[in-house]
């Protein structure tokens, strides 16, 4: 199975944890990409068995957290047909309801969203392994 990580990294964290997803889907035997939101290409995405998209957590400690503008105009930009997709982020404090936010806005390019995950390091997130499982 090709899945297709997408990322939006400010520090290198999110894009770490991106990494560490896809060598976790290379070891489970499926092909996997982490790419910058600014490199991805949405047909290439589209063209994916599933997709995961992350961003790093921006907001005010406890409060209005959100996915990046770039994130969020680049899910915006695809046309999915329920793909499997997953949502992550990499946060310090709290993501509040920004997988939520993300997750919908996947939904609504026709994706069908069956995983959210968050990480506060540069880990792939807890969880993330049994969702490449269930891909099949």
């Amino acid at each position: 199975m090709n899945i297709a990580i997408v990322y939006d990294s400010r520090t290198g964290t999110t894009k770490a944890a991106a990494e560490a997803m896809a060598q976790l889907a290379v070891e489970r035997g499926h092909q996997a990409s982490a790419v910058a939101v600014q490199a991805a290409s949405s047909v290439d995405v589209a063209a994916a068995d599933a997709v995961c998209i992350g961003s790093w957590t921006e907001g005010l400690f406890f409060i209005l957290q959100h996915a990046t503008k770039a994130t969020m105009e680049f899910i915006g930009g695809l046309s999915l047909d329920a793909t499997p997709a997953a949502v992550f982020c990499t946060y310090k404090t709290s993501p509040g309801k920004m997988l939520d936010k993300m997750a919908a806005a996947l939904e609504a390019r026709g994706a069908r969203v069956t995983g959210s995950y968050r990480s506060r390091g540069p880990q792939a997130p807890d969880g993330f392994a049994a969702w490449l499982d269930a891909l099949g």
